[in-house]
This record gives structure tokens, C-alpha cells and sequence, in this order.
């Protein structure tokens, strides 16, 4: 159950944006209003498109999430509708913002917050696109976002782009009161193992809505999907397996993608309606709490009363000293109650200590070899990761580190050592230098990859403190080696722990 409560609040904490009101109007020739809308830190303007007022024209200027990014619209009323022809311009690989995003969608805000899923912008290599829609709202303004896949029914918090108001834009600036809710970044994949966030290697041979639907199918598992919704997940599952073999066989392309889109839809609405299950469950497990609390209450203060009468009585006959003593008694129990229960509590986090290191040590075994010390986890790193004779990281080196990143990351309150070493062949001076470069690069990859740099620390110990002989070349590629040491309060090391030789 605690688990469907973090599901919960990953979907819905903090999602929510703010708008402020000046009351301050402005007119421009036509008066076609304009609200000025303020997202989070950042300020867009929803234009209200006076009916049959002719074309109007919008820019779109990149956030600080993508500022080279850049696109304009031509949007004009028509009857029962709104047009908005649209061209983007500089747009990046949305699978930079995390493995979840694959996609782009252009988004339509009403003035009361209400978001309207316009369509999917797919840019060209050069990252260019167009997207021709309509929309039924009358004063909406525009954003475009980094999402999973087309089908989102809720835009993230990943706003790469948003509309701006130009001199060739025609109407009046009202300040508005409206909010509207977005996905904060890193929600699809909340309380997914990480070993699972892989970004999926598209292939520009395949149809990208193949890829889509994939994404949105295992966002949806991760969701739980399989549990509340498995039916509608089989339906998108089928229709997934559908548009693999009609590619496959070289089918018809468009029953292809109808097949893929289909599938992305049917998995959105699977991990909607598991959200739906679960807010019903934990509604219903919160109205059964307030029942139980409720009649605990009830029957609480029946014995309260009960007591009081008790020791109404019992005041009534008790002689002056025997209450004393028993009031002393009582005191005595208290204290010793609440001694055991802080012993208790020490143990406890002792043992959940002890629990979060064999944690710890088991992931970080799991990308390199991983031995508990005295000084904390030691991690090491062989001299094959490096360039012979040399301070560059291999690709294998950066990737195995890249993983040990994303595990410290998840573990606050660690600290960091990374020491080099070398075997005897060469000066005592090369060495030195090389295990301190060893070390160094070490340490700047693992800061590039969101490791607080203050929580590093290096040494070069060059051929010092051999863990094998030198005598054969065996010997030597083990003492070749970058050990890290993980040590901190929160895994019960002491920092700066004596250190002891490896066994």
C-alpha cells in the first residue's frame, strides 16, 4: 500500500503552475485581447482570437530547457474553429530531458488552465517541423513540451518552448488569473529500477510511432498497469505486435502506424485508469481508516470515563501514602519505558544502517567489484579501463561509472574517495603523477555526471600498498587499479576510519 501512496504522489505532487493578476489593460488597434500568463517563473501570453478577425500572427521563442529553439504560428478564426498553422525550428532530441521523452507535443492552454493536446511535433534531422491543427478553444495561449509519447493527456513540466506576442500580433493585454497542472520531470519513471531507465535506440528505418507505443506501453507497466489495468494493456500489447509485423513483412506503412498509434492510446489510457484504480483504493482504504478511527475514538473515551470513575473510587479509599508510593511507581515505569524505547530506537538504526550498506554494496557490486572495509565500500576499478599508460577513461569505464553515479545519487549523505595506484615499473615520479591523473578523472567524470564535487575527495598513492606481486605481469595489472571508497554516516563508517590492507 505505501508503495500505490508513492505511485500517487510521484503523478501529482507539485505539479501545480501559478498566474498573477495586475489588472492592467492595454489596447492595441483591433482589441483583441491578450492575457499575460505567467508559468512557474516564465510568462506566456494567451491571446484571445477574435471571431473571423482575420490571421494573426504568434512567434515561439525556446526556454532556458532549449533557447535555440524557435518557431512561429499563423492562426486565424474560422467558423467553429480555431486554425493554428505552426513551423518549428532548432529543435533537439527530446531523449536529452531523460529515457521517458521520445517526443514533442504542442499544447494549447485555456485561460481557466485547461490543456489541450493540439498534436505531435516530429522534427526532421536538421530539427525542423510543421504542424497544421485546430482547436475549439476560443483564448488559449501555446507551449510545447518534451513527452513519452502523442498521446499524453497531461503536459510535463518539460516546456521547451513557448508562444510570444510580436508587434504583427493583433490585440489588447489583460492579466489573468489562471494555473494549469503539469508533470513534474521524472514522474513516468518514479519508483522504476533504474537499471530499467534505458533510452531506446530508434532506428529512422522504423516508424517512430513503433518506438512511441513501445515507450508508452512500459511507462504504463511501470505505472502498474499489469495489475489494474491488464486487459487494456493486452489490447495495446496486440496492437503493438500488430505493427511490428506488418513492418516485418514489409506491409502496408499505414495500416502500420494506425496499428502503433493505437497502441501508444490504448497503454495512455491503461496507465489512467490504474491511476484512477488507485486513487479509488486509497480513497476507500482512508474512508475505512476514519470508520476504525472513528469507533477507536468512541470506545476510548468510554474507558477514559470508566477509568475516572475507577480512580475516583480508588482516590476515595487509598490512604495519602500509598498514593504517593503509587505515584511514584508510575513514574518509575514511565522512565523505564521510555528508556527501553530509545534503545529500541538506537537498534533500530543500527540495523537500518547496516541494511542500507548491504543494499548499497549489492548495487554497486552489480557495475564493479564491491568489498566491505573498515573505511566504507570499496570499489575497483582495473587499469584495462584506462588507455595503457594513459589517464583516459575507456567508453566501458565511463559507462560503469556513469552507473555508479546514478546509484550514489540515490544514496544522500555518502562521501567519496578515490585513490590510484600503480605497479613499481617506471620512476617513482610517473607513477605518482599517473595514479593522481588516474584519480582526478575519475573524480571529473563522476562530477559530470551530478556527483557534488565537494563530496570527493583524491589521492595518488602511485605503487604503494600492492595488493598482488610485482614479481609477474598478473601481479602487476592488479596493482594497476583505482579503488573508490564509499564511506558516511548513513552506511554506519565512520569517516576517516583507519585503513587496513585487503585480505
Amino acid at each position: 500500500m505505501k508503495r500505490r501512496v508513492g505511485i500517487l504522489l510521484a503523478f501529482f505532487a507539485e505539479a501545480m503552475c501559478l498566474y498573477g493578476q495586475s489588472g492592467t489593460e492595454v489596447r492595441q488597434p483591433n482589441h483583441v485581447p491578450i492575457y499575460r500568463v505567467e508559468v512557474v517563473a516564465r510568462t506566456i501570453k494567451a491571446i484571445n482570437y477574435r471571431h473571423r478577425s482575420g490571421e494573426t500572427k504568434v512567434d515561439f521563442l525556446g526556454t532556458s530547457l532549449m533557447p535555440e529553439a524557435s518557431g512561429d504560428a499563423h492562426v486565424q478564426s474560422r467558423e467553429g474553429a480555431i486554425e493554428v498553422d505552426a513551423r518549428f525550428r532548432h529543435l533537439q532530441a527530446a531523449n536529452r530531458f531523460g529515457p521517458e521523452y521520445m517526443t514533442f507535443v504542442l499544447w494549447a492552454i485555456s485561460t481557466e488552465g485547461r490543456p489541450v493536446n493540439l498534436g505531435e511535433i516530429l522534427p526532421d534531422r536538421n530539427g525542423n517541423a510543421s504542424l497544421d491543427v485546430t482547436s475549439d478553444l476560443q483564448a488559449f495561449g501555446m507551449v510545447v513540451t518534451a513527452e513519452p509519447h502523442f498521446a499524453v493527456t497531461q503536459p510535463s513540466d518539460v516546456v521547451v518552448m513557448e508562444n510570444f506576442v510580436t508587434e504583427e500580433t493583433n490585440g489588447t493585454v489583460e492579466e489573468v488569473d489562471a494555473k494549469f497542472e503539469l508533470l513534474r520531470k521524472g514522474q513516468y519513471t518514479a519508483n522504476v529500477n533504474p537499471a530499467e531507465l534505458t533510452p531506446m535506440n530508434i532506428d529512422s528505418k522504423i516508424p517512430i510511432e513503433i518506438f512511441e507505443a513501445r515507450n508508452a506501453i512500459r511507462i504504463a507497466k511501470w505505472a502498474g498497469a499489469g495489475t489494474y489495468a491488464a486487459d487494456t494493456l493486452s489490447k495495446a500489447e496486440l496492437d503493438l505486435q500488430n505493427a511490428e509485423s506488418l513492418y516485418a513483412s514489409k506491409g502496408d506503412r499505414k495500416d502500420c502506424i494506425t496499428d502503433a498509434r493505437e497502441a501508444a492510446q490504448m497503454a495512455e489510457d491503461a496507465r489512467l485508469i490504474t491511476i484512477r484504480k488507485i486513487i479509488a483504493e486509497e480513497q476507500a482504504q482512508a474512508r475505512e481508516s476514519a470508520a476504525l478511527a472513528q469507533a477507536q475514538a468512541v470506545l476510548a473515551q468510554a474507558q477514559a470515563e470508566a477509568d475516572a470513575e475507577a480512580a475516583a473510587r480508588a482516590k476515595e479509599q487509598a490512604e495519602l501514602a500509598r498514593l504517593a508510593q503509587a505515584q511514584a511507581e508510575a513514574a518509575k515505569q514511565a522512565a523505564e519505558a521510555q528508556a527501553q524505547q530509545a534503545r529500541l530506537r538506537a537498534a533500530q538504526a543500527e540495523r537500518d544502517k547496516a541494511a542500507l550498506r548491504a543494499r548499497l554494496q549489492q548495487e554497486l557490486n552489480t557495475v564493479l567489484q564491491t568489498r566491505d572495509s573498515a573505511r566504507g565500500l570499496i570499489m575497483n576499478m582495473s587499469d584495462v579501463l584506462f588507455e595503457f599508460g594513459k589517464y583516459n577513461l575507456k567508453p566501458e569505464a565511463r559507462e560503469k561509472l556513469a552507473k555508479v553515479s546514478g546509484i550514489l545519487l540515490s544514496f544522500p549523505g555518502l562521501t567519496l574517495e578515490v585513490d590510484g595506484y600503480t605497479d613499481n615499473v617506471g620512476s617513482d615520479e610517473f607513477n605518482q603523477k599517473l595514479s593522481e591523473e588516474r584519480a582526478g578523472a575519475v573524480r571529473d567524470y563522476l562530477v559530470s555526471q551530478g556527483v557534488a564535487l565537494d563530496s570527493i575527495t583524491t589521492k595518488g598513492l602511485g605503487k604503494t600498498n600492492p595488493i598482488a606481486s610485482n614479481d609477474t605481469s598478473e601481479g602487476r595489472q592488479e596493482n594497476r587499479r583505482v579503488e573508490l571508497i564509499v564511506s558516511g554516516d548513513a552506511i554506519r563508517t565512520q569517516v576517516n576510519a583507519p585503513a587496513i590492507k585487503p585480505e
